[in-house]
């Protein structure tokens, strides 16, 4: 079991900045992939991007060059650096994980293949 806290998050004019984190407490495994959705009004919810427990990292294409996803190993928390942020990325985001590795290719953001999830932060981009 793992309990997944978020923060960050906030309202921002379109160009800004914003970082999400996310401290995973509880049973590591040495295997995992974790990482960061969202869910607009009236969308699905979609994978934003994820990190793998040897690195590797994997981005929508919609916030490829713009967002960066990142991890501090000695407190197991990992981040969401967001840059030259959109109206259209308005959002809760949510972190999550899974006790396996990332799936590759374009499976690597179905939602229901993560078993934990943190509640949420939302994220407000006005233009």
């Amino acid at each position: 079991q793992v309990r997944l806290v978020e923060s960050g998050g906030g309202s921002v004019q379109a160009g800004g900045s914003l970082r999400l984190s996310c401290s995973a407490f509880g049973y590591i495994p040495s295997t995992y992939c974790m990482g960061w959705f969202r869910q607009g009004p009236g969308k699905e919810r979609e994978g934003v991007a994820v990190i793998a427990s040897d690195g590797r990292t994997m981005y929508a294409d919609s916030v490829k060059g713009r967002f960066t996803i990142s991890r501090d190993n000695a407190i197991f928390r990992f981040n969401l650096q967001m840059n030259s942020l959109k109206p259209e990325d308005t959002a809760m985001y949510y972190c999550a994980a899974r006790y396996f590795d990332c799936k590759a290719g374009s499976l690597w953001g179905v939602a229901t293949d993560f078993g934990y999830w943190g509640q949420g932060t939302q994220v407000t981009v006005s233009s």
